[in-house]
């Protein structure tokens, strides 16, 4: 193919202006996908960068991609100014809205900021049969992302329950990385 001279000098898109794009590409067909779509993207990404630089690598390339998400969600979606009640109430409205996942804090401690919450209904896994693994590496970058966005302290998300690995919710720890 010719050297188009209209794409000299064009830079790398960012995350930010790859979603601002988004907003008017599909006038017949729309914003949203079925989880299907969903599934097949992150299944077929997982097992590609699995076969290509180990488990290991590919989980921690989700957990990074999904730190990236969840900072840019906060940013764009989410009202850092909020008090934490407020601010978890708002996230929860927004997962639902977005079709993430229902949201719940099942513990929250104020002077160490560890806390357990659940997502259910979650797009990653629920209906996935039992694979005795947590799947939901994304997640656990996704939230620790927006926890990080919102508190300014660095969060870290663990999964420690999961619909792959038995269970109905997805359950994480979170906790900031000292």
């Amino acid at each position: 193919m010719e050297d188009n001279i209209f794409l000299k000098n064009r830079k790398e898109l960012s995350l930010t202006e790859y979603m601002e794009a988004q907003e008017n590409g599909r006038e017949n067909l729309g914003a949203e996908l079925p989880v299907a779509v969903y599934r097949l993207l992150e299944y077929s990404l997982r097992e590609e960068l699995s076969s290509r630089f180990g488990k290991e690598e590919q989980i921690d390339i989700f957990r990074s991609a999904g730190y990236r998400a969840g900072t840019y969600f906060a940013e764009k979606y989410l009202s850092p100014s909020l008090e934490l009640s407020e601010f978890t109430a708002q996230l929860q409205k927004r997962l639902e809205e977005f079709k993430i996942g229902v949201l719940r804090i099942e513990k929250f401690d104020e002077e160490t900021g560890k806390m357990v919450l659940t997502v259910s209904e979650d797009a990653d896994c629920s209906g996935l049969p039992l694979l005795g693994e947590t799947v939901c590496n994304y997640d656990e970058g996704f939230l620790a992302g927006i926890l990080t966005s919102y508190t300014g302290k660095p969060y870290n998300a663990v999964e420690v329950n999961c619909w792959a690995t038995g269970d109905r919710v997805c359950r994480f720890r979170a906790d900031i990385d000292e």
